[in-house]
């Protein structure tokens, strides 16, 4: 794919994002799972929601641009993900992993932080202000997660951790 324009590179970066939603979506429901921290079970639920919300937000600029999300892996967040997994296979006693869980979910936030502002920014640069207001939402949502797993962390390691 060849990116000529601020245009052709804002699309390829909603494709990217669009694909990392893609994969956290598989991969939020797992997380939660693992969890042993009744409030971290619900935070990763809450996600989950809004995540599938912030699918549609990209899928409706693409009906505004009249094009497909579709076409790009975001590979950033299949190593984020890959991480992840490899500290859910680890044994470790419950309130560890659940703090194991926290960072690996807060890396994924600011790695989304960083790409929404990123194409929030590019759009407002291409004039999309639809896509600009829809990307802010979405960044919005990202940004409240990342101070809601931080919250809760500091409870988590507060705690001794229990043997497993």
């Amino acid at each position: 794919m060849s990116l000529d324009s601020m245009e052709d590179l804002f699309v390829h970066e909603l494709k990217d994002l669009y694909s990392a939603e893609k994969q956290i979506l598989k991969a939020l429901p797992k997380m939660a799972k693992k969890a042993s921290n009744q409030d971290l079970k619900d935070a990763f639920q809450k996600h989950i929601d809004q995540t599938e919300h912030q699918v549609e937000r990209i899928e409706k600029i693409f009906e505004s641009l009249n094009g497909k999300p579709r076409g790009v892996k975001c590979k950033g967040m299949e190593g984020l993900i890959e991480e992840g997994k490899d500290i859910m296979e680890e044994k470790m006693p419950e309130s560890l992993l659940d703090a194991a869980l926290i960072g690996a979910a807060q890396r994924v936030e600011h790695y989304e932080i960083a790409a929404y502002g990123t194409v929030r920014d590019f759009a407002r640069r291409l004039g999309m202000e639809e896509a600009v207001r829809l990307l802010q939402e979405t960044l919005d949502e990202e940004a409240e997660t990342d101070e809601l797993l931080t919250s809760i962390a500091e409870r988590v390691n507060s705690q001794p951790p229990i043997e497993a």
